[in-house]
């Protein structure tokens, strides 16, 4: 049996709750969230597409690193993934959001607010400005009070008394989305906040791994270094691609398991994510990960929000660039930071500071629009140039 698929505008998250709660309890069709125009977030538009009964909510991934996908997640899997995160945060409360209604994590917030039976204090949707979610955090009524942040919205709160003084007023702060600096994990640790690093995806229903351990009926395992993952949260699949479907659920052992691309250790169930198996360069005949060049720099003064990306070089093939915004240390002292680390052809051969971090509207780094600066950028003043 199949049902509609509606596109609904995520402009205002409270409008889109309403047909999301209709979704999940099967009164109306599934939808589809997305951008709304800034002048309104107008009616459900129906898409003519038939899905799945099980299937509730349709997610565009963010296409950070590559093409975007429909990842087709079914009503069960959005309240397991909830419930499970309930279990592990000591209840069910009210939400703050401050992340796009769109995006998984944004969608987990209204779909845990639902299954609470309560109402969500919504951040004005655009650029995160913190002052705002201070404001917000004020109008929390609950007893029990969560949120979910991006490490870069994490960060800027940090940076004022205000900020602080709101994050202080949560049980509990889910953070996800990218790797958190060691620095700012450093600090969040000394200053006793209630944080949860979560790990997870839209093909998992957000965040399945708190703190390195696998939420409640969670499943994981390391298969020739890439982590996989199996339990009640995951994705039906990728709408309209059975074959990207196939190659990324396999059954196994009894059960189905989603193949995450991420390479990781899983040992007295801790889970560590060391990278992406696609982020790998060869740079002069020896593998390099970028992810892993990037954790270094960032574990550097003034570097905690750098990125690095590859960039083709006629004698190595290709070589790490650090992106970063401001002030930065010396490209040698970076470069020699990262070979002590992990080997000289590892090295960073540029650095090029930006004024400001291209980001998409979940927070993350816009990669695709950073390597394309960066093609155009070097070279010139602003960046940094040596040989690897």
């Amino acid at each position: 049996m199949t049902r509609p698929l509606t596109r609904v505008s995520a402009t205002d998250p409270l409008e889109l709750m309403v047909e999301l709660r209709r979704a999940l309890d099967r009164s109306g069709p599934a939808i589809t969230p997305v951008p709304g125009a800034d002048d309104g977030t107008g009616p459900p538009e129906p898409t003519g597409e038939e899905v799945p009964q099980p299937v509730g909510v349709v997610v565009e991934t963010s296409g950070s690193t590559g093409v975007p996908k429909r990842v087709a997640l079914g009503c069960d899997a959005l309240l397991a993934s909830a419930a499970a995160s309930a279990t592990v945060l000591d209840g069910q409360g009210q939400w703050l959001l401050a992340l796009p209604a769109h995006y998984i994590a944004g969608i987990q917030v209204l779909v845990r607010s639902i299954a609470a039976g309560t109402t969500p204090i919504v951040v004005p949707q655009g650029r995160f400005d913190p002052a705002a979610f201070a404001d917000a955090s004020k109008r929390l009524t609950a007893e029990r009070r969560f949120t979910s942040l991006v490490p870069l919205q994490l960060s800027r709160l940090l940076e004022s008394r205000a900020g602080l003084l709101a994050l202080r007023r949560f049980d509990g702060i889910l953070v996800g989305g990218q790797a958190m600096p060691v620095s700012l994990r450093a600090r969040v640790e000394q200053l006793g906040l209630p944080i949860y690093r979560t790990y997870g995806s839209s093909e998992t229903s957000g965040g399945c791994v708190y703190n390195g351990v696998p939420l409640p009926g969670v499943h994981v395992r390391v298969v020739d270094g890439e982590v996989e993952l199996a339990g009640p949260m995951l994705a039906e699949g990728y709408l309209g691609d059975d074959e990207l479907t196939e190659r990324t659920f396999v059954v196994d052992e009894g059960l189905r398991w989603y193949r995450t691309g991420d390479l990781g250790e899983f040992e007295d169930g801790v889970l560590r994510v060391t990278g992406r198996a696609d982020n790998v360069i060869i740079s002069g005949g020896v593998n390099v990960s970028l992810d892993r060049v990037e954790r270094v720099v960032r574990g550097i003064p003034d570097l905690a929000e750098s990125v690095v990306v590859p960039v083709a070089d006629d004698r190595w093939g290709e070589v790490p660039v650090v992106v970063t915004v401001g002030q930065h240390p010396e490209l040698s002292d970076i470069a020699d930071a990262v070979a002590v680390a992990l080997g000289k052809p590892a090295r960073p051969a540029h650095v090029v500071r930006l004024d400001a971090m291209p980001t998409l509207p979940s927070g993350k780094p816009d990669r695709l629009a950073i390597v394309a600066i960066v093609a155009v950028t070097l070279g010139s003043e602003d960046a940094q140039t040596a040989e690897p």
